[in-house]
């Protein structure tokens, strides 16, 4: 797995989307995106992570990792997938129970392609706005200050937090991290964005009917609500 944060400089001339779990919904972020009119040419589309599983355009996700406008950190379908192409599978979770199965229809060569991209995806990225710097995690960060976050290699502790944890939604803990305006994560859904302190969750179930995508624009804050996918949700499995 790749380690390493990204950082990106202040976008001058457009503005600067994060989107929630994608889970293989691509066409419906798209449409999402066009109720936002997002251009391209000048603005950015940062994921917070699982662009895979459950949804049945999961094989286009190297097509989407392709557009120089789009930017995704590693969530944990994507840290389970990625395993599993490689033949190193997370054995602590059934990545097949939990809509992953579309991987294993795929050609060796092409899971190997997938696997190998996804396994370079950063698993923190920072953004620099007009009103500070804005942090994108999956599920959580172990840190109450940003300037504490590792900027090279990561522990597994570390790790393990921003796959998988949910400490912080949990104990509705609204302390703010200190050194950064905004931080921003997915993995746990909720009916509609929630802000502990300067944390905002910000997966709403965009994958599913009963769902829509959140865009959050980091410039402003401003949360903007696009349609979700039509298909029926897969049911949600308890794996941590």
């Amino acid at each position: 797995m790749n380690p390493s944060s990204l950082s990106f400089s202040l976008n001058e001339k457009g503005r600067d989307f994060a989107v929630g779990d994608i889970h293989g919904c691509f066409s419906a972020l798209q449409t999402a995106l066009d109720t936002v009119n997002f251009c391209p040419t000048v603005d950015r589309l940062f994921s917070v992570g699982d662009l895979v599983d459950r949804g049945a355009e999961s094989h286009l996700v190297l097509d989407w990792l392709a557009k120089p406008w789009f930017h995704a950190i590693c969530g944990n379908h994507d840290f389970m997938t990625w395993r599993a192409a490689l033949g190193n599978p997370y054995l602590e979770v059934d990545h097949q129970m939990h809509g992953g199965a579309w991987l294993y229809d795929l050609e060796a060569d092409e899971q190997q392609r997938i696997g190998h991209r996804l396994a370079s995806l950063p698993l923190v990225i920072e953004v620099q706005t007009p009103n500070g710097l804005v942090g994108l995690v999956h599920a959580d960060c172990p840190y109450d200050d940003w300037a504490a976050m590792p900027k090279g290699n990561h522990s597994e502790v570390d790790i393990d937090y921003y796959l998988w944890s949910i400490e912080r939604y949990k104990r509705q803990y609204t302390v703010p991290v200190r050194n950064l305006h905004a931080l921003v994560h997915g993995h746990m859904t909720v009916p509609e964005m929630k802000i502990l302190g300067n944390v905002h969750f910000i997966d709403t179930g965009g994958w599913s009917d009963r769902g829509h995508f959140t865009l959050l624009d980091l410039h402003t804050l401003k949360a903007h609500r696009g349609p979700g996918e039509t298909l029926k949700p897969i049911v949600r499995l308890n794996y941590r």
